[in-house]
């Protein structure tokens, strides 16, 4: 293989991971416009999609169709779970509490799996297959196809739910200022509550789409909700485009370096790449810095 075709497929391979961590790291940026944390369970719920679609598909028997969905909803309750039992009793906690509320619960849901369903890692068939598909000088699995359209389709929805519902205008009030959203009738709580419970749905959707490549296991949501971290990082926090131009230039370049440097290098540069961007533009690169009047 030429260099050329080598980096085709490093540039398609690294396409593919960022659009998962782009998906999960709008759902960071979700709740982080409505509430001003960080949830760092955000992993565990890409980690629940995947579990539970393999418990519904090996234990009880259904369909791949009907797991996948049935996984979703289990995966989006627990993330209303998690916030009416985790961080709405927290009323008055300042953000650092708040944070150490979710890493804290990161390590409880993550004990509760590695409980239920044991240490092992669990494989999960492909939705179309394994034969390899040729496009220009580089391969890609049916699965990939699966993983661009499954994030283009989530990502212009919640482009859509945002600009055109009044839920979603109420949730961008919320997150723009609660307390005058608050005192113009908007049920702030209630905002809080459908964030954690749409970014649950999208975390769990990108560890269902993602398993059949990596295979899924009590623990693999800690390295990917970083990773999607670092994606909302790059793009400065925002739900739209720029997470998901952040995402992309994350994967592309762990791909990169990865291929043409060694494999052990590929989560550093997650990291690296995070330290660079907070020290040289920490607002993020696609978005403005905020000025106060003082």
């Amino acid at each position: 293989m030429h260099i050329g075709q080598q980096i085709a497929q490093y540039l398609l391979s690294g396409l593919s991971t960022g659009a998962i961590y782009a998906l999960i790291g709008v759902g960071f940026a979700i709740i982080h416009n409505a509430t001003g944390i960080i949830n760092f369970a955000q992993g565990e719920f890409v980690m629940l999609g995947g579990m539970f679609t393999v418990f519904f598909l090996t234990v009880l028997n259904l369909p791949l169709l009907v797991s996948v969905i049935l996984a979703i909803a289990a995966s989006t309750i627990a993330g209303v779970a998690f916030e009416r039992l985790a961080i709405r009793p927290m009323k008055n906690a300042s953000p650092i509490s708040l944070v150490i509320i979710t890493v804290g619960g990161s390590i409880l849901i993550r004990g509760i799996a590695m409980l239920v369903w044991g240490k092992d890692t669990h494989a999960l068939e492909t939705f179309s297959g394994n034969e390899p598909i040729q496009l220009g000088e580089a391969t890609i699995l049916p699965q990939h196809l699966w993983i661009f359209a499954v994030t283009t389709v989530v990502i212009i929805c919640s482009k859509l739910y945002f600009n055109y519902t009044i839920s979603g205008k109420a949730m961008r009030a919320c997150a723009y200022n609660s307390r005058a959203a608050g005192l113009v009738g908007i049920d702030v709580r209630r905002m809080v509550l459908f964030s954690f419970a749409i970014s649950s749905a999208m975390g769990s959707m990108a560890g269902i789409i993602i398993a059949p490549l990596t295979m899924t296991s009590y623990d693999v949501g800690v390295m990917l909700g970083l990773k999607g971290f670092c994606a909302a990082i790059i793009g400065g926090m925002s739900s739209g485009l720029g997470t998901v131009f952040g995402g992309i230039i994350l994967g592309v370049l762990e791909s990169l370096g990865a291929g043409f440097f060694s494999s052990g290098y590929k989560d550093a540069i997650a990291f690296i790449i995070l330290l660079v961007i907070l020290f040289i533009r920490p607002q993020g690169l696609f978005t403005k810095g905020d000025t106060e009047r003082v």
